[in-house]
């Protein structure tokens, strides 16, 4: 079912009219499934139907009416009934505010799923592109920030995707849970209803496109909180590679950098200076959003069967955290449209320890005949007591041991970082492959 709200923005996804049009269009699709199971005639959920617009029953009047009453459900039902005429006797019909308010925010989210959904295939595309462009370019591959091993930017992103990919899958999982029906009336029992309960519950589900609920009760605030949580490992792993990225467009890295428009200006004060900017929001974003995670697990513990309390503190953290993942999605997939590679640094900063970044390689080499831990020490000593001056290679092969057991030529091949990349480059090409393959998985769940 489309919601008649105007296009939405994470501005105005949950804006005070659109909550309130949610909720009117909530209405006016229980009173057309009752009308079509005999509950209520026909022509009362047509009248009520044309009457649940916000410029029929009046913002000014709807505000008003929520000001002395405190129950905003209560005053949209009175003057949707008003609106209706005979009609409006049918308006609510055995419904409680909550099956109201938790319905119209599920159909909400649901739009900014649509989105987030719709900027990560796009991101995900983007990374495909780059893993498989940048397959065989060299980079110095980092633990603990220092060089390790050789590996290709393509590897580097490969990682990315896959961890995505999984962030993806936890949103689904997330997602199955928080698109469902809770409407179960005044408890979640369908007192009102009668054996016909069930009926409508299942159709008033397929009329929204939900699944219907066993228990379609007023507590089911976990299902909210899983939500965010996913959102919030989403926020994670974006986190993560715009972290990554943002660290190697320091100046003394210097392999990436953002695309900027002409006339961008980094500094007030000093001229120079063209900061990134779409890296920094990202960064912002992801973490105001994985610091919602824990209050929203707080909302779970509702009491019975039904505490506004923790409805409430509900309400108030999806009203950020929906909003914020879809603005961070959509920076992201900015961002990752704007990621220029500089790939000479790369291979400039991969020699700079003048191979010994390789020296595995040559530890590798050395194994099958004396051992690989004898073969590791033999290296790290020679690198250890080194003199100054003189190549790598000349410096190993001034240990007699490993000059008696490797060439120069063989000493000086095992030493270049391009010729030892591990998998790197199968690697990235399957992640730009697995990266396509989701991006259309994405688009095709979007409606």
């Amino acid at each position: 079912m489309k919601l008649n709200t105007p296009e939405l923005t994470p501005r105005t996804l949950f804006a005070r009219e659109t909550l309130w049009q949610s909720w009117l269009d909530v209405e006016a699709a229980l009173a057309e499934v009752q009308a079509d199971m005999g509950v209520i005639p026909a022509p009362a959920a047509e009248g009520i139907r044309a009457a649940a617009r916000l410029d029929r029953i009046g913002i000014a009047a709807l505000e008003a009416d929520i000001a002395v009453t405190h129950a905003p459900i209560l005053s949209l039902t009175r003057l949707l009934a008003q609106a209706a005429g005979e009609a409006g006797a049918y308006v609510h019909w055995g419904a409680t505010t909550q099956n109201v308010m938790q319905t119209g925010r599920i159909l909400l989210i649901r739009e900014a799923d649509q989105a987030i959904r719709r900027a990560l295939a796009g991101a995900l595309g983007q990374l495909g592109q780059m893993a498989e462009t940048h397959a065989e370019t060299l980079m110095a591959g980092r633990t603990n920030r220092m060089h390790a091993l050789p590996i290709t930017f393509g590897f580097k992103v490969a990682g990315w995707i896959e961890e995505l990919t999984r962030a993806l899958d936890r949103l689904d999982s997330g997602g199955r849970r928080q698109f469902v029906l809770p409407f179960g009336g005044a408890v979640g029992a369908m007192h009102a209803f009668g054996p016909a309960g069930k009926e409508l519950n299942t159709r008033l589900a397929a009329r929204f496109g939900l699944e219907p609920l066993l228990v379609p009760g007023r507590t089911i605030n976990d299902i909210f909180a899983d939500y965010i949580v996913q959102l919030s490992l989403l926020a994670m792993t974006l986190e993560r590679i715009a972290s990554e990225l943002y660290l190697l467009m320091t100046e003394e890295i210097g392999e990436i950098s953002e695309t900027l428009d002409a006339g961008t200006v980094g500094s007030s004060t000093m001229p120079h200076k063209v900061n990134p900017k779409y890296v920094v929001r990202v960064l912002a974003d992801a973490a105001e959003l994985r610091g919602l995670a824990a209050p929203a697990m707080e909302t779970g513990r509702s009491s019975h069967e039904g505490d506004s309390a923790t409805n409430h503190l509900l309400s108030s953290i999806m009203d950020r955290a929906i909003p914020l993942a879809w603005e961070m999605s959509e920076r992201f997939e900015a961002l990752m449209g704007r990621i220029a590679v500089n790939a000479p640094r790369m291979a400039q900063n991969a020699a700079l320890t003048g191979g010994a970044i390789a020296t595995e390689n040559l530890m590798m080499l050395l194994a099958p005949r004396t051992g690989r831990a004898r073969a590791h020490d033999l290296i790290h000593h020679a690198l250890e007591n080194s003199a100054a001056g003189g190549s790598l290679a000349e410096t190993l092969l001034a240990d007699a041991e490993i000059a008696a057991l490797l060439s120069a030529e063989e000493v000086t091949a095992a030493l270049d970082p391009a010729g030892y990349c591990g998998d790197s480059r199968r690697i990235a090409l399957e992640a730009a492959g697995l990266a396509r393959d989701h991006a259309a998985r994405l688009r095709a769940q979007i409606r």
